[in-house]
């Protein structure tokens, strides 16, 4: 309340200096303000983001705007709001998950992007989107940088607020501090920690937490968001993962070994064969089902991935876009005719270098695979073109394994001519595979998992996680801990509370407020790390909204002081720029900054009004 006080003082003296031409909020010349009417906005967000709104609410008003606010409960009634259209900007974030430049910017600035709620239609976003992805890493950092010019300095597609640091806070006293790892794009890995007492594996439940009581879905191609990403990551294994530095690790992946040929357009995967996939039986219990998860699940998953037709509510096509071919690899001989790209050794000679057992033959049936015979399975990719990013996709908890056999039995009903009839698919009330209110409701054999861990149960309160017994058994990255618990908690200083009154074993995600607290605490072991995420709003621009035109989105932009988020949230938050301002500047120490400038906001703010007289 102090901050908030202090705060909101502050922002008065400065608009006053202002408006007596004794300062511009920006450092530069001042100017005399121009007359204009009060203008009327309206601010969507989710509840937990009162601060912000709070914060928002008190730039926008010194800078000649009269704030509407339209408070939700969660991710799901923020997004029925959106969809009626009746709001102006809406807080969101954006965390870059597969660590690299294309998916920062393609799902929520491309024309054809699944999140690109504003909407953003611009030729010049489009082409330089596309361009930067047909280019290598050291190539695309001009283009991405005029992006980031085109999309905030041109159009102000987005108003940036701040990036916020990964800040993840462990009880000590029950978690080894030796296991813990903070990753810089992906969530925390729970099969990764573990217990000081090992003897708690068996009996007790390790505990998280998250904000959303309702997931948007349990099928890792229907959905791309916070309620269903830590469900999805631990359901579901991948061919490749993220490592702490966003480089490419194996670990805790269906993959021994990987090759991108020369060209960067072909990629091969050499998968496991100790996978299976796991259920819940009808006594609640999770079980090995003898299935496992092979070349033609991956096939299946990577080719459903990529087709928008797939399945109904498609949320992440535009991640797989470049997936032109997936298949089964039966020719030996091609692995030696390819180099690798990075090597120049063959593409078999870097596959056999992950594995101790001879590459002797590939097979194509899932039941005829034997690594100890030598008998593998490689999984070969052909992009539309160059790619390289494309790991970064894969990483993704879309790009999840299935099972075939699983998810086209249960979506039979629904399918015609081998294809998901999603004209006839009335999505209020059929249920499909990865139906979240199905599972709540008893559904639980629905899902069948590839991944580390299995969804068991779920209720109002939480979410309970069982080890998979199929998954890698024996193996060092496999989950020590037999149970997860998943805690559902709305409010972010509720979850703090819970996490200090021994409720909570892993907060992985603490406000910025709480930090310094948890630190103070000899029980808690906090670490922090700048993260690829941004908080923003992005702003209404559909047909008949007044947002369309580029002078108001602007007057809103340069209302906004970063400083204050910063200041509010006691350092642990960057200044930022744009969505990919984290990979080109290094946060806040980088060589863009969004100054707050209230003559200029003023000036827009004039012109907009001005037009609507001609």
């Amino acid at each position: 309340m102090k901050k908030l006080l202090a705060l909101t003082l502050s922002l008065v003296m400065a608009f006053s200096l202002v408006a007596c031409g004794g300062g511009n909020g920006g450092g530069k010349e001042n100017t005399e303000l121009l007359p204009v009417e009060p203008e009327t906005i309206k601010i969507l967000a989710q509840s937990n983001r009162e601060a912000e709104v709070n914060i928002l609410r008190d730039q926008l008003g010194k800078a000649g705007f009269i704030i509407e606010v339209d408070m939700q409960p969660d991710y799901a009634s923020v997004s029925a709001a959106r969809d009626k259209g009746d709001y102006d900007i809406c807080i969101s974030g954006w965390s870059t998950g597969t660590g690299n430049l294309d998916y920062a910017v393609r799902g929520i600035l491309h024309s054809t992007g699944d999140y690109n709620y504003s909407p953003v239609i611009d030729e010049e976003v489009d082409r330089l989107i596309d361009l930067g992805a047909s280019q290598t890493q050291q190539q695309a950092v001009q283009t991405y940088l005029d992006l980031e010019t085109r999309i905030i300095d041109e159009m102000a597609y987005m108003i940036p607020i701040y990036s916020p640091k990964s800040v993840v806070a462990y009880n000590k006293n029950v978690v080894d501090v030796n296991s813990l790892k903070v990753y810089k794009s992906s969530g925390p890995l729970w099969w990764e920690y573990r217990y000081n007492d090992e003897s708690l594996n068996a009996t007790r439940p390790l505990v998280f937490t998250q904000n959303n009581a309702i997931m948007s879905t349990l099928d890792p191609v229907q959905g791309n968001d916070a309620s269903m990403g830590s469900a999805s990551s631990v359901n579901y294994v991948k061919l490749v993962a993220l490592d702490v530095d966003d480089s490419f690790r194996l670990e805790g992946t269906a993959s021994h070994a990987f090759s991108i040929a020369e060209g960067n357009s072909e990629f091969y995967f050499l998968l496991r064969d100790d996978i299976f996939f796991g259920t819940n039986d009808a006594n609640g219990n999770v079980i090995n089902t003898g299935v496992r998860a092979g070349g033609e699940d991956v096939v299946y998953s990577l080719e459903r991935a990529s087709n928008k037709d797939s399945v109904p509510s498609h949320k992440t096509f535009t991640l797989h876009n470049h997936l032109a071919k997936i298949e089964v690899l039966t020719d030996l001989d091609e692995l030696s005719a390819k180099l690798d790209s990075d090597t120049g050794a063959t593409v078999l000679e870097t596959l056999q270098n992950g594995i101790s057992n001879k590459i002797e033959a590939l097979v194509a049936k899932d039941d005829d695979v034997d690594n100890a015979a030598g008998k593998y399975q490689v999984v070969k990719i052909t992009t539309t073109e160059p790619f390289p990013q494309v790991l970064n996709f894969l990483c993704h908890s879309s790009a999840g394994i299935v099972c075939k056999e699983q998810v086209e039995k249960y979506n039979a009903k629904y399918m015609k001519d081998g294809k998901f009839d999603l004209a006839n698919f009335d999505i209020s009330k059929d249920v499909a595979y990865g139906d979240f209110a199905a599972f709540k409701n008893g559904d639980t054999g629905m899902l069948w998992c590839s991944g580390p861990l299995v969804m068991n149960k779920v209720d109002d309160y939480g979410a309970t996680f069982v080890k998979n017994p199929g998954f890698k058994a024996g193996q060092e990255d496999t989950a020590a801990i037999e149970t997860y618990y998943l805690k559902f908690i709305m409010d972010p200083a509720a979850a703090a509370s819970a996490f200090r009154a021994g409720e909570i074993d892993v907060l992985s995600s603490v406000d910025a407020n709480m930090v310094a607290t948890l630190q103070a605490d000899d029980n808690f072991e906090v670490r922090i790390k700048d993260a690829n995420s941004t908080y923003y709003c992005y702003v209404n621009m559909r047909e008949g909204s007044k947002f369309q035109n580029v002078d108001l989105r602007k007057a809103v932009l340069y209302s906004i002081n970063q400083q204050d988020f910063v200041d509010y949230k006691d350092g642990m938050v960057n200044k930022v720029y744009s969505v990919v301002d984290t990979f080109l500047h290094g946060g806040e120490d980088g060589p863009r900054v969004l100054e707050q400038d209230l003559v200029k906001a003023n000036q827009h703010l004039y012109n907009y009004q001005q037009s609507l007289k001609k």
